[in-house]
């Protein structure tokens, strides 16, 4: 890579990033050209020249979103064996990402969800699409356990995908919204319970 195109590559990973920083506090139709281009230090056309158009701009910050949250709770999970040891250490992870990141910087995942909950359009879909695949991912987590024998045979992977995410959401407005210092106690000490309710019974 020569060093024009690494500078480039570099300039449009910090209007993404500012723009990923504009969403998580204000949503990501707070995003304009203009707004990232007075954070990063460009002029509008500069934003653009090397980001696209708005709705570009938008998209990629949802997908920036995604690859920071996976680099962060599922990618080093995968060293984890499979089963209950990789859920348990995808869980640790997203507690903890939602304790150090989303707390201050918000969640596009679930903000974003509630923000265009009413509307369609590409982003939206694009949106569904990313939450579509991380709870599939996490749903072949589940099933991996449950053919392990970790998690009993009739455990309900969908339903079990769903508590977690409530789980995550709740832990989300309380360390967020309400700003409860045990909140993060309580999410680990729910799912330890809900845990033990899909363990297989003694032999």
């Amino acid at each position: 890579m020569d060093a024009k195109t690494q500078k480039a590559e570099l300039t449009r990973a910090a209007i993404v990033g500012a723009a990923l920083d504009l969403a998580a506090a204000e949503g990501l139709e707070s995003i304009t050209l203009q707004a990232v281009a007075d954070r990063v230090g460009l002029s509008k056309s500069g934003v653009f020249s090397r980001a696209g158009s708005r709705e570009a701009l938008q998209k990629a910050v949802i997908e920036e979103f995604g690859r920071r949250f996976l680099a962060d709770v599922f990618v080093p999970a995968m060293q984890q064996p499979k089963g209950l040891p990789r859920l348990q250490d995808i869980m640790r992870r997203w507690i903890a990402r939602t304790r150090d990141v989303e707390a201050f910087t918000g969640c596009i995942y679930t903000a974003g969800a509630f923000e265009l909950d009413d509307r369609e359009g590409e982003l939206r879909d694009l949106l569904h699409a990313e939450i579509t695949r991380w709870r599939a991912a996490l749903r072949r987590t589940v099933l991996q356990a449950i053919e392990a024998g970790h998690l009993a045979a009739d455990t309900p992977p969908d339903q079990l995908v769903g508590e977690i995410y409530s789980l995550i959401m709740g832990l989300l407005h309380d360390v967020r919204f309400l700003r409860d210092p045990q909140a993060v106690a309580r999410t680990e000490a729910s799912w330890a319970r809900l845990v033990k309710s899909y363990l297989p019974l003694p032999a």
